[in-house]
């Protein structure tokens, strides 16, 4: 009993420490999700969405009639 008793006393007391956000993802996540919740993620998705459908029509669209004067 003795081993569960000097377990127990060497285990950290009151609150953990707020564990720091590493890499791209971790702090994204830690600026837009974490206390403060915001909508920024909704715009950055539809600017992402808008600047991936552009250049999918510039590929197979737009760049067909670029200094095409036939």
């Amino acid at each position: 009993m003795q081993k569960v008793v000097s377990f127990y006393e060497k285990l950290p007391r009151g609150a953990a420490p707020e564990i720091k956000p590493s890499g791209l993802l971790g702090r994204y996540q830690h600026r837009y999700f974490g206390k403060n919740v915001s909508a920024m993620p909704l715009v950055h998705a539809i600017g992402a969405l808008m600047l991936l459908g552009y250049a999918q029509n510039y590929y197979f669209h737009l760049r067909h009639h670029k200094n095409n004067e036939h």
